[in-house]
């Protein structure tokens, strides 16, 4: 965020609306947490949540009357909310949802899960009170976020448009291939076809924010980006193995991505995959998730919150494709894709270059792709 943003942000910092706003989702989170409490849940786990959720309220409060200054407050409120969503999300995976009949919608509501949404987003405004951020600057910021995740599923779901168009030419000839053939045809028409997608998306947004081809952060690598792409592979895989290591000893389970079961079926078209990877796949999601939407956070967040929050853009936008199995499995697998989106979003940051993430992306997805085809080819 710049200077003149804290400051006019600033002003609005004493009629208590931000402290408000943290405690009422705070004491909602706490609420929800006292719920598989009240059923006689003894899991250590929730109760842990439950007291992040009470130190959440209670600085909230303490701030709003004056008690401590916000940066006190903010970090004490963000950094137990963030712990809130650890623990819950962790519940999650074991099976603790604590369901909520709701008459009115015939089904029932994981009530742990609603702990863990309204924990993320009382550390949001933990961190908006800890820099000065008022209730116009959250609003501001708020929109943003949302319209911009609006664009990211709007590239998740377009290959549903310009697919069909990119396969009639193919079409004619479907039936002279065996069945290897239409496994590969397939791979390449849907993978051109979400770069189609993606283009038309970036070339819409462009269009309606009134920006130009000069917004996309294209240039020749030099020597000291090779750098950045060596060792950002090295820290993709890093990071990735750190967390499956985390998982494995914390007994939290995951869920495969689509791509993975199909390949148990067809492991042919991981051979296509492949090279489409560095060709299509990273090239066009890193256009769309770093240089569009992480670029369009610098102007309202600082540098850090934009990579933080295209992260979360952009693991939400992998939902539909790690829904194989239950809520917390996508829940852990997620917070992988959040981790290993905050390397990217760093080396677009740092290089502003959008062959560099690409590469990275590209070269990660490669690599994953030719171990998975030797374990299940």
């Amino acid at each position: 965020m710049t200077e003149t943003a804290r400051t006019d942000d600033a002003g609005q910092l004493t009629s208590g609306v931000v402290p408000g706003l943290g405690t009422a989702l705070a004491g909602i989170t706490m609420v929800a947490m006292l719920v598989p409490v009240r059923r006689g849940v003894a899991d250590p786990v929730i109760w842990a949540g439950t007291g992040f959720a009470a130190a959440a309220v209670l600085a909230f409060l303490v701030r709003r009357h004056g008690g401590i200054e916000r940066t006190i407050a903010g970090p004490i409120a963000a950094g137990s909310s963030i712990g809130v969503v650890l623990l819950t999300g962790y519940a999650l995976n074991q099976g603790t949802t604590a369901p909520v009949s709701v008459p009115a919608l015939s089904s029932s509501i994981p009530v742990v899960f609603v702990a863990f949404v309204t924990a993320g987003l009382t550390a949001g405004v933990g961190v908006a009170d800890y820099f000065g951020i008022g209730v116009g600057g959250l609003k501001q910021r708020g929109q943003q976020v949302v319209v911009l995740t609006g664009v990211g599923f709007a590239g998740l779901f377009s290959p549903y448009l310009t697919t069909p168009v990119i396969a009639i030419p193919v079409l004619p000839f479907l039936d002279s291939f065996s069945e290897v053939q239409r496994t590969l045809a397939n791979q390449v028409v849907g993978q051109v076809g979400m770069a189609l997608g993606t283009v038309l998306v970036v070339g819409a947004f462009l269009k309606v924010t009134d920006r130009d081809l000069s917004f996309i952060d294209l240039r020749r690598p030099t020597l000291r980006d090779l750098v950045w792409i060596v060792g950002g592979i090295v820290v993709l895989f890093g990071v990735l193995y750190a967390i499956s290591l985390s998982m494995q000893a914390t007994g939290v389970e995951s869920a495969d991505h689509a791509t993975t079961q199909n390949a148990q079926d067809a492991p042919e078209m991981l051979l296509v995959l492949i090279p489409l990877a560095i060709l299509i796949i990273g090239p066009f999601e890193e256009l769309l998730y770093r240089n569009v939407i992480q670029k369009s956070l610098y102007g309202t967040f600082s540098r850090a919150g934009a990579v933080v929050v295209a992260s979360v853009i952009f693991a939400a936008v992998h939902v539909l494709a790690y829904s194989t199995a239950g809520l917390g499995a996508v829940i852990a697998s997620l917070g992988t894709i959040f981790g290993l989106s905050i390397v990217l979003g760093v080396i677009y940051e740092r290089t502003d270059n959008l062959v560099m993430p690409a590469l990275v992306h590209g070269i990660y997805n490669a690599v994953v792709f030719t171990n998975l085809y030797f374990l299940v080819g």
